[in-house]
């Protein structure tokens, strides 16, 4: 015959799991209280110096967009004056430079009056 187990809590497992935190503080003692709280005071420590990185970062990240920001004013400002010489650069040429074709043109005419 099979025996039936049931889901009830075994005073026995209870028995046994307080019998090893029993030992487990006869072996540690006051040494494994001690190690918890130094490793407390550890993850606080890290928690707030990763909280000082990540402010940092933000700061760091804030301070890059505002400098490419400001580059690309600058840079967008200087393409304009560099246009601006340019396109005066340009139009002193076209003024100073007569078009050949014009010239020729211009040429004909004076030769056509001269000759008449």
């Amino acid at each position: 015959m099979a025996k039936k187990t049931t889901s009830k809590p075994n005073p026995e497992n209870q028995d046994s799991t307080s019998k090893i935190e029993a030992i487990k503080n006869l072996i540690f003692g006051e040494n494994i209280a001690q190690y918890d709280n130094e490793f407390e005071t550890l993850k606080r420590d890290l928690d707030k110096k990763k909280k000082v990185l990540e402010d940092y970062i933000d700061d760091v990240r804030n301070e890059l967009m505002q400098s490419i920001d400001s580059l690309s004013t600058d840079v967008n400002i200087r393409i304009t004056d560099l246009e601006d010489a340019f396109n005066a650069k340009a139009e002193s040429l076209g003024e100073k430079k007569v078009d050949r074709k014009e010239l020729g043109k211009l040429l004909i005419n004076l030769g056509e009056k001269i000759s008449s």
